[in-house]
């Protein structure tokens, strides 16, 4: 199939690389160092489109890539309300898939948090917790899939309102650390006066992250609406 990229980053690079070793071709690269344009018919002979650049960019990015026709993954985190101001306005015959973590191994993790925080909402002495590590060059925190984990996490337990990064009575306390050039740890933990149980993802590159994008894009070409990479899990795990 033939992909666009849309940001030539570090993760746009490593899209570019396994794309092509999956055999598809690229047709475009928009990037501020790039002359190609999502306005452009290299752009609109895409099947699907993959961006990941920078919250502020996103939403346009996104809408853009639509508005030519062209289905859209993205793996962009940080930008909730232009996301859903975007889901409310999507072009008729759009397609998009967002999502805070394609890594196939992460949403391994999303079924497993899921249901072990079922579980632990029979156990009110267990207090849950979450620390998220990432690379310093990363600009939104939490991350896009500390705050997944969290919703599943919520959802599960009645006496959760929300999230938050100090401690808050009532909300499930969200710790992020900057550090290096890691590429993305979570680690959650359930604390109770007598032991504690901790379930952790750590991811070893970025590879893992790029490769699930692409498979997105594989999943979505020809598709339209909006989509969640739970759809594309639901069909590769049956």
């Amino acid at each position: 199939m033939k992909i666009a990229i849309i940001g030539y980053g570090k993760m746009g690079r490593m899209i570019e690389e396994i794309a092509r070793r999956r055999g598809h071709e690229i047709v475009a690269v928009i990037d501020r160092n790039t002359d190609c344009k999502i306005d452009s018919e290299a752009f609109r002979s895409a099947d699907a489109a993959i961006e990941f650049t920078v919250p502020s960019a996103a939403e346009a990015n996104v809408r853009a890539a639509m508005e030519q026709g062209v289905p859209v993954v993205c793996g962009t985190t940080g930008w909730t309300e232009g996301l859903e101001r975007l889901r409310g306005s999507m072009p008729p015959d759009g397609a998009l898939m967002w999502s805070g973590n394609y890594s196939l191994g992460v949403n391994i993790f999303f079924a497993v948090n899921r249901y072990l925080a079922k579980i632990m909402a029979q156990f009110p002495d267990y207090t849950p917790d979450m620390t998220e590590t990432h690379h310093i060059h990363k600009l939104d925190h939490p991350s896009g899939t500390a705050l997944m984990l969290a919703d599943q996490i919520i959802d599960a337990l009645p006496g959760l309102d929300g999230w938050s990064e100090a401690p808050d009575p009532g909300k499930l306390l969200i710790n992020h650390v900057r550090h290096g050039e890691v590429p993305g740890i979570h680690r959650i933990t359930w604390e109770s006066p007598v032991d504690s149980i901790s379930i952790e993802h750590s991811a070893k590159s970025r590879a893992g992250f790029a490769l699930g994008a692409v498979m997105a894009a594989e999943w979505l070409a020809g598709r339209r609406g909006y989509h969640s990479i739970d759809e594309m899990m639901t069909e590769l795990i049956k």
